[in-house]
């Protein structure tokens, strides 16, 4: 299955009182209550005088419906108010009047709230558009290699923060990045679309990983440039598949280590990093590359540091390569959303953005 942003962009669930519509039982209140309350008088054989109750039916009524539901529940509500036979309350002219201002201001409220939740859709429609258009969805597949994503941002309603990972294929190769910048946010977005950009053009024209890291920090210290004490840097681990996906080249600038799932064990890829990218040392202390031989079978999981430096509430640290190997025998989907749920029970809460990316090679072509 492919993956993507929805592991990586699975929509947040957004609770009732954030944005997310109503749940059932509250869009049920208003008839119920009306029922409840007419059947209550009705079944009784001497008042009991609960009528009152149907005052609060078109406040109810603002939680769920438009101007129009709500100006008929403030209706029926007075008609019911003044209907001898039900005998609710018998309510004189000043608790008729009350309820009949509480209906009309009912009404008011509803259609400010219908608007501004109308407003409301629009603005996070074209803010997941955008965000999607700077941190687009893996396909399933990339040449020779499936692929399998999980993004959660730290910063809630957002889709995009300060990590980021692509899959790209090219003249010289299936070429794959994992990043994090400097922050996590909206604040980071641009710096991630910068990264990405350079990342896409350096598949295309860069013979090497060590040159396609150097065009991320050339982009990354040019965008510090135009700022005053930017102090802006990212990690970066990059990888290359060979054209028939038994060799993986991997390089890395201060990311932490990749690890390779292998007969039902995970393995860490210990890499000599090179200096993170955009602090302006690439030069002086390039990352070195490191080729790793591939079996049918195998699997590469890259993870970002929201991942390996996550504590519970002793302070230690997430076991990474612990759960790796228990969850080995997952199908790379099942893998990504099994460690978040283990990674979310483990420390409670996450702060950090957590990124994780399944790499598995097609090589059973080779054996034969």
């Amino acid at each position: 299955m492919g993956a993507a942003v929805p592991l990586l962009r699975e929509k947040k669930e957004r609770g009732w009182l954030r944005g997310a519509p109503p749940p059932r039982w509250v869009r049920v209140l208003p008839p119920v209550l009306l029922v409840v309350v007419c059947g209550t008088e009705l079944a009784s054989k001497r008042p009991v005088d609960i009528g009152f109750l149907l005052g609060v039916v078109p406040s109810l009524a603002v939680l769920s419906y438009g101007p129009l539901v709500t100006a008929v529940y403030g209706a029926i509500v007075v008609a019911l108010l003044v209907v001898p036979a039900l005998q609710l309350n018998h309510p004189g002219n000043t608790d008729l009047l009350t309820i009949v201002f509480i209906a009309a201001l009912s009404v008011v409220l509803s259609l400010v709230r219908s608007r501004r939740d109308a407003d409301l859709v629009t603005v996070r429609t074209v803010a997941e558009a955008a965000q999607l258009a700077v941190l687009a969805p893996l396909p399933e597949s990339v040449g020779p290699v499936r692929c399998v994503g999980l993004y959660r941002a730290a910063q809630r309603e957002t889709l995009v923060g300060g990590d980021f990972f692509d899959v790209r294929d090219g003249p010289y190769g299936v070429r794959a990045v994992m990043g994090d910048v400097q922050g996590h946010g909206l604040s980071a977005v641009g710096t991630v679309a910068s990264l990405l950009g350079a990342f896409r053009e350096s598949v295309l024209d860069q013979r090497d990983l060590t040159s396609a890291a150097g065009r991320l920090d050339r982009r990354l210290i040019v965008d510090s440039a135009q700022t005053e004490h930017a102090e802006l840097f990212a990690t970066a681990l990059l990888l290359e598949f060979s054209a028939i996906a038994d060799s993986v080249r991997l390089t890395s600038c201060g990311h932490p280590h990749p690890y390779l799932l292998r007969g039902g064990k995970a393995v860490e890829l210990v890499l000599e990093p090179g200096a993170p990218l955009g602090l302006g040392f690439f030069k002086l202390s390039p990352p070195h590359v490191r080729t790793v031989l591939l079996e049918p079978g195998d699997r590469l999981f890259l993870g970002s540091d929201g991942v390996t430096e996550s504590r519970d509430a002793t302070g230690a640290f997430y076991p990474l390569a612990e759960r790796l190997t228990l969850f080995a025998h997952e199908t790379p989907s099942d893998l990504t959303t099994r460690l978040w749920e283990d990674l979310l029970h483990f420390c409670g809460a996450v702060r950090d953005d957590v990124t994780m990316l399944v790499l598995t090679p097609r090589t059973e072509h080779v054996t034969g």
